[in-house]
Order: structure tokens, then C-alpha cells, then sequence
């Protein structure tokens, strides 16, 4: 009996011991980083936590992530606990890290740009993603990041983007799965039948996977004719869990992962198929097919600068993340816009077919003619930036310039191996950045959260205050490949559709797995217009 009481206290003390030390060492490691942060420069304003390792900070993210309320997320953050002068920047420690929130143009600025070598991906980002996305440009840094952009450089030449043959090909299969009704001003009756609802954000995900795989594989997945995709299924389950495991972040080992990797598998599986047959090509067959461009792809392209099967895997998988979301989002996100706003649809619809009239098939040019086009994307990717919140990490000590001290103003200190997350969408939605007014008497006050194309005639945004497709050296890479297929789909669609009704009783929800997409989907109807 007192061998065991003996045994208990000692295990108790013991118990104790541990943990008195692990709050000690932690007090003191605190101690020291805070004086190295005052070293280098301020610290951020921080939002506390309140139960062991930050697990609160956590759950809170994760249940506006659930709720997919991640713009409140980040307002909250900012407008509780930051600066009341420059509420912008706000630190915040899980599990011991020290985390970094920002949507100061400043700072965002110098960590895309001016300090571009002070801050990367970093080892843990580049572990998180690896089943995913592997060495790819998304997820390297130095040598190989320049490597993989050297690689795929080529393939977006202007010579290639130019070519709408194969956005032509999708887009008549999109057109043609697209339900309508004659418009009742088109007709001489009363009692037109309505058209049915669709949900059209649906069918631009599929559209825009047929036109990425057909671009980089040169065989389409044919998603539009056959819904019941198993890669498309398994491409959109890995990026869900993919986005759970980035979020969770030192916790990110409690994600499971057997499904995860079981639509990773069928994710290879389909990609490896082509690989192989590319790589069956000779490097003189492959020379050959790049002088006569036919039949010739970025499976291809990429197969003539390296045999190697995991690198060509890891860039075309992230290069069709890239080339089928992005476009599918802003596509959607746009017809919603302009389901709710009949006047920008007239307008749009206006200018194209004084372009390109109801059945010529637009070429480059017309494309870059279009003003009014170009600013109604423009509108869109403001307050729908298809990454809407991103991660750098310091590669070394440095500091960013703006959010510190008493006035938020000055400079952060930022020691080694700390997270900077930024969000475009909070940054290109602040009032603060954009005019109080419309520089005409007519119009009211210049407000950020309104859908405007024509802002876009008279206003040019500040420096760094409007980047969907980030900026500095890592700027994407395909952003003009993405704007060409967006503006050759809209153009086409209102050909042929006049009208556009908004079926929808609520804003869809911001959803941002990876891209920013509409929660509930984009559900209209869609009126066809008169035939000439």
C-alpha cells in the first residue's frame, strides 16, 4: 500500500515537474523572441488566445471555414484587434508559432516583391502540399521555383493563347447544354415558357475541365456530355481535404487522410496515362510535332525538356488546378453579377455584337478591343480575387514595413520560419483605399462592395491595391491564357442569351476551399435572344 502511494506521489511530482518546466522554457523562448522582434523592429497588434497551444484561435478558423465565412474570419480579426489607426496587420500564436495576418498593400508589396527574397514557401508548405501538388511552381522556392517557371514559360506564349480553336470547341458544348427560352420580347407572345434553372457555375467547373485537359493532355475528359466524372470527382474531394490540412496547421496531422490519398491515387492514375504515351514520342517526334503545331500540347512541351515522370506529373496537376478553377470561379461569379445587374448585361451584350454580331466567332483581336468586357472581368476579379487569402514564410530574420508601434505605421520584426497570411479579397474590399466619390456629380459614393464595370472608365486602383493575380516575380504565370478563355466564353454566351434571371434568393456564400467559388453554385435562367 505505501509502495503505491510512494509510486503515485512520484508519478504526480513528476507530472507536475514536466509541465512547470514546459511553461518555463515557453515563458523564457517567448522572452527571447519578443526581444528579437524589438531587434528587428515592432510587434504586431495580437489576437489573444485563451486556452493552451491557441487551440480557440484554431477552432474559431475552423468554424468559419465550416460556415465558409472566411471574409468575416479576417474582418473580425482586423477590426477587434488591430490598430485602431491601421487595423491591417494583426498577429497571433498557435501551438507556440507566431502567425501573421495582413492585408496592408505595404506589406503585401514587400512580401511579392521589394523583399521577395526574404520571404518563400517554406519547408512546412511545401510537406502540407507535396501529395498534392509535389515540386511544382505552387510549391518550391529558389532554384527550383525559377527552374519550373523557365519550364513552363513557353507554353504561354502569346502564339498559343491566341489560338481560340480550342476554347470554340468547349464553348459550343457549353452552349449546347445550356437550357433556355425564347426572350417574350423576342416573341410575339404573352405567355412564353420560362426557362428552366441551372446552375451554371456547375457547368463552367465541367466546361473548363474539358478545355484543361484538352489543352495540356489533348484529350478532354468530355465532362459536359458525361457529369459523372470519377477524375472530376476526385479532383475536387483532394482539394477540399488539401484546404482543411493547409488551415489546420500544426494540427494538420489530425486531418484524416485515407480517403485523401485514395482520390490522389485515381488523381494519378488519369494523368499517368498520358504521360506515358508522351514519352513513348521520341525527342525528334516530339520536335517534329512542335514545328507543325499539330496535335502538338503541353503534355508535350513538357515531355521535350525533361523525361523525368514525377516532375512532368507534378506541373500538369498543378497547372490544370490553376487553368480549370481560376477560370470556372470568375466565369460564375461574373454571370451571377450580371444576373443581378441587366444594365451591365445590356451594356456587355451591346458591345459585343456591334463587335462580333450574334454568330461570328470572335477572333484574338476583337477580344482586346472589347473595353467594356475588360472591365466588367475586371469588376469581378476586385471583388472576387480567385486566391482569396495566401501564405509566405520568412526564409530568414527580416521585417515587414507597415503595422507596427504605436500609430501602426512602422515596421514588424519577423524572425525566421514565421507564416505572413494575406488576403486580396479583404485588401481589394477596404473603403479606405478607394475614393470617397464618383468624380461626376451624378453619381454616389464610391463604394467597394457594389458591382460597377464603369469605375474601371475613369479610376485606376492604387499601386498593389488590386492584384487577383499576385504580383511581383511570382505573378501567375497563365493569367492572360485565363483572361482569353473567360472573355471568348462571356462573349459567346451573350451571343446567344439576352437575357439572364437571377434564381437565387441570397448572395451565395464565399466559398474557399483553394479558389474562391460560389457556396451554393450560380442558379439562373437563361433567355435566348431573337433569332435575326
Amino acid at each position: 500500500m505505501l509502495d503505491q502511494i510512494i509510486h503515485y506521489t512520484f508519478s504526480l511530482n513528476l507530472l507536475l515537474f514536466i509541465l512547470i518546466s514546459y511553461l518555463i522554457y515557453g515563458t523564457i523562448s517567448d522572452r527571447l523572441k519578443s526581444r528579437r522582434i524589438r531587434q528587428l523592429g515592432y510587434e504586431a497588434p495580437e489576437r489573444p488566445h485563451y486556452l493552451p497551444w491557441g487551440i480557440d484561435v484554431l477552432w474559431d478558423g475552423i468554424q468559419h471555414l465550416r460556415k465558409q465565412q472566411n471574409l468575416e474570419l479576417w474582418q473580425k480579426i482586423f477590426f477587434k484587434w488591430g490598430n485602431k489607426k491601421n487595423p491591417y496587420t494583426v498577429q497571433t500564436k498557435v501551438a507556440g508559432l507566431r502567425i501573421l495576418f495582413t492585408s496592408d498593400p505595404e506589406n503585401i508589396k514587400a512580401v511579392l516583391a521589394t523583399q521577395f527574397n526574404d520571404f518563400g514557401k517554406g519547408e512546412q508548405f511545401q510537406r502540407e502540399w507535396d501529395d498534392f501538388l509535389g515540386h511544382s511552381i505552387f510549391t518550391t522556392d529558389d532554384k527550383q521555383w525559377a527552374w519550373s517557371r523557365q519550364l513552363l514559360r513557353p507554353l504561354f506564349i502569346k502564339d498559343r493563347i491566341s489560338d481560340l480553336h480550342c476554347f470554340e470547341r468547349h464553348t459550343r458544348a457549353l452552349l449546347a447544354a445550356l437550357p433556355s427560352s425564347s426572350s417574350p420580347s423576342s416573341t410575339s407572345s404573352s405567355t412564353t415558357t420560362p426557362p428552366p434553372t441551372v446552375d451554371i457555375a456547375d457547368l463552367f467547373f465541367r466546361m473548363t475541365l474539358d478545355a484543361a485537359t484538352d489543352f495540356l493532355f489533348g484529350s478532354s475528359v468530355n465532362s459536359l456530355a458525361e457529369p459523372a466524372q470519377e477524375f472530376a470527382h476526385a479532383f475536387s474531394a483532394v482539394q477540399h481535404t488539401q484546404s482543411l490540412i493547409a488551415r489546420a496547421g500544426p494540427f494538420n496531422v489530425l486531418v484524416p487522410r485515407r480517403a485523401f490519398r485514395r482520390q490522389i491515387a485515381k488523381l494519378n492514375v488519369f494523368v499517368n496515362q498520358f504521360i506515358e504515351r508522351a514519352l513513348r514520342l521520341s525527342p525528334e517526334e516530339l520536335e517534329r510535332r512542335s514545328k507543325s503545331d499539330e496535335g502538338y500540347t503541353f503534355l508535350h512541351a513538357l515531355a521535350s525538356q525533361t523525361r523525368e515522370r514525377v516532375v512532368i506529373r507534378d506541373q500538369l496537376v498543378a497547372t490544370l488546378l490553376a487553368g480549370r478553377d481560376t477560370t470556372a470561379c470568375t466565369l460564375s461569379w461574373c454571370v451571377f453579377e450580371l444576373s443581378r445587374h441587366p444594365n451591365v448585361l445590356g451594356k456587355l451584350r451591346r458591345e459585343i455584337l456591334e463587335r462580333v454580331g450574334r454568330r461570328r466567332e470572335p477572333e484574338y483581336e476583337d477580344l482586346k478591343e472589347m473595353k467594356y468586357l475588360k472591365h466588367v472581368l475586371d469588376e469581378t476579379l476586385r471583388l472576387y480575387p480567385v486566391v482569396p487569402f495566401n501564405v509566405r514564410v520568412a526564409m530568414k530574420d527580416t521585417t515587414l514595413p507597415s503595422g507596427g508601434g504605436p500609430d501602426g505605421n512602422q515596421p514588424i520584426g519577423i524572425l525566421k520560419d514565421t507564416p505572413i497570411g494575406y488576403s486580396t479579397l479583404m485588401m481589394q474590399r477596404r473603403k479606405d483605399i478607394y475614393p470617397s466619390s464618383w468624380s461626376s456629380p451624378e453619381k454616389a459614393a464610391f463604394d467597394p462592395e457594389d458591382f460597377v464595370p464603369e469605375r474601371w472608365e475613369n479610376w485606376t486602383p492604387k499601386s498593389w491595391t488590386y492584384i487577383p493575380f499576385n504580383g511581383g516575380p511570382r505573378i501567375c504565370i497563365g493569367q492572360q491564357f485565363a483572361l482569353t478563355e473567360m472573355q471568348y466564353t462571356l462573349v459567346r454566351l451573350l451571343q446567344k442569351f439576352e437575357h439572364i434571371e437571377c434564381r437565387m434568393q441570397e448572395r451565395p456564400t464565399l466559398k474557399s476551399d483553394i479558389v474562391l467559388q460560389p457556396g451554393e453554385g450560380v442558379r439562373v435562367g437563361l433567355w435566348s435572344a431573337a433569332e435575326a
